[in-house]
């Protein structure tokens, strides 16, 4: 008699490991990355100014605190600084802070479930499309779940070791983004609403997290004293609103914005709904393997299963940044840009559990295609709509932007009036200057608009020594300051080109010239 080989059992109906979530989300970075790559000559706007602060390691910057900066100087040293840099830093932290919700997912409930909820929430623009900007939004992805993940275990099991944790991960959260203060007040009313502060082990935890949270803070705390919190006072003025009526205008576009990014989940929730509809828990390759992964609830929402502690946690510490900052815009007529909440629906994926129900193993199947085909959807139509159409239609887009055809007329004239002397300053914005300097020498620094201030990579008074390009332009997002004006005026060679912003956009008129090397300049002139 011949022996019966029972059928194998499907891959997705064993428990998800973390081999398998890891390869999801580094074909998620490579997507993105790659398509970005192939479809934009220049990065976003914020992506060029990481590039650009990265020329040195400071302890803050006059507009933010230091930390992304930092990644990226190292990237940089490894890298250098193609103009696709960005797109995979942005990509890279889209994904730990992923990689955290799946570890927190893990905590709370089974694998199958925690590996829905992060595909789920991997759709949703902050980690999908606009991921790919790097900045200090997506920089403060990975440290916002991962204190939150923290958060959870030291509450939980009230170990001396997570809350040193939490702490330090929080202080790199604060020298993030200062906005990383509004989860901790999200972290407060969870505290509060679950009597956690009548209890003495948790004072103790929160002393020893807010001591490490202070060691790590500490430098940066210095600086901020040095430079005369140059950081906040920025801060604030990005919050001014210009009214009452404007600010109503900004929270009411701020709300339906975030609608809007979190849509891609909805359609995958939806597109779940027909499969599930018209299929049921039916899948192939499954049914003959039912006693090895059926599960005793299959009618119930897997929200449900969540113990009343476990739903209370991720309601209150998921959903109380976002409504902290609008109840706060509307009590003090703040301004609120869409971007400022790209860490406030991290948790989102757990509430696509509320609608979820069906056999484990088959739902995750479905879930995994469906976000497989949005993602491929959505970076396809993204990279199209950036590279190809821009370009086919004239518009004037920082993707197409002709970083490379300014660099070189940038370096003729310099090497023109400068022979043999490597091209080391170019005074410029950020965003003309970086695009410039990117392609012209790996070490070509940005003056940032003439100020010692901004460009913390030159000791006071010696940018200039070596000689220097001047450019700015009116029409091509490279505006000058009086400062730049000033250098212009004054510098011996100047003049102004015309280069197109793609095949069919507009002229930008590059207004350049060109500052001699001083008698002081130590750098000698290669032969």
């Amino acid at each position: 008699m011949l022996a019966i080989t029972p059928p194998k059992i499907p891959l997705l109906a064993r428990r998800p490991g973390s081999a398998l979530v890891v390869a999801c989300l580094l074909a998620m970075i490579a997507l993105w990355t790659i398509l970005c790559a192939i479809s934009h000559k220049a990065p976003d706007l914020d992506g060029m100014e990481e590039l650009v602060w990265a020329a040195s390691l400071e302890l803050g910057y006059t507009k933010h605190p230091p930390l992304p900066s930092w990644f990226m100087h190292f990237a940089t040293e490894l890298l250098g600084r193609p103009a696709w840099l960005p797109f995979l830093m942005g990509q890279l932290f889209s994904a730990l802070g992923l990689w955290f919700i799946w570890k927190l997912g893990c905590e709370i409930t089974t694998r199958h479930r925690a590996f829905i909820a992060v595909l789920l929430v991997s759709v949703t623009a902050y980690f999908s499309l606009r991921g790919t900007i790097y900045n200090h939004n997506t920089a403060q992805l990975w440290s916002i779940t991962a204190s939150i993940w923290l958060f959870y275990r030291a509450l939980r099991d009230d170990r001396r070791r997570d809350w040193m944790l939490l702490g330090a991960v929080c202080g790199l959260a604060m020298l993030t983004k200062y906005s990383a203060l509004i989860q901790f007040a999200a972290f407060f009313l969870y505290l509060l609403r679950a009597g956690k502060l009548r209890q003495r082990p948790c004072w103790c935890g929160i002393a020893w997290a807010a001591a490490t949270f202070c060691l790590v803070l500490s430098p940066h705390i210095v600086w901020l004293a040095q430079h005369h919190f140059e950081p906040l006072f920025y801060a604030d003025d990005s919050l001014q609103a210009g009214g009452r009526l404007k600010a109503l205008g900004d929270m009411v576009s701020f709300v339906l914005d975030q609608a809007g990014r979190l849509a891609p989940m909805l359609v995958a929730l939806a597109a779940w709904s027909v499969w599930h509809r018209r299929s049921g828990d039916r899948a192939p390759g499954y049914a003959a393997n039912d006693e090895h992964f059926q599960s005793p609830a299959a009618g119930s929402r897997y929200f449900r299963d969540f113990t009343p502690e476990d739903r209370q946690f991720l309601l209150w510490v998921g959903l109380a940044p976002f409504v902290c900052t609008v109840l706060i815009s509307a009590v003090l007529g703040t301004r609120l840009e869409a971007s400022w909440a790209s860490t406030f629906f991290v948790m989102a994926g757990f509430y696509g559990l509320w609608w979820l129900r069906g056999q484990e193993a088959v739902q995750l199947r479905r879930i995994l295609i469906i976000a497989l085909c949005l993602h491929i959807a959505m970076a396809m139509g993204y990279a199209l709509a950036r590279g190809p159409l821009a370009d086919l239609t004239g518009r004037a887009s920082r993707s197409n932007y002709p970083a490379q055809a300014l660099a070189a007329q940038a370096w003729s004239h310099w090497s023109a009036h400068q022979p043999g002397r490597p091209l080391r300053v170019i005074v410029a914005n950020t965003w003309l200057g970086g695009n410039m300097a990117i392609h012209t020498n790996p070490a070509t620094q940005v003056y940032i608009d003439a100020s010692d201030a901004e460009s913390p990579w030159f000791a006071p008074g010696t940018a200039l020594r070596c000689g220097a390009l001047v450019a700015f332009s009116d029409t091509g997002r490279g505006p000058a300051t009086p400062a730049v004006r000033a250098l212009y005026d004054a510098a011996p060679w100047k003049g102004v080109d015309d280069v197109r912003w793609g095949p069919k956009g507009p002229m930008i008129d590059l207004h350049w010239a060109v500052i001699p090397a001083g008698p002081d300049c130590l750098q000698p002139a290669p032969r």
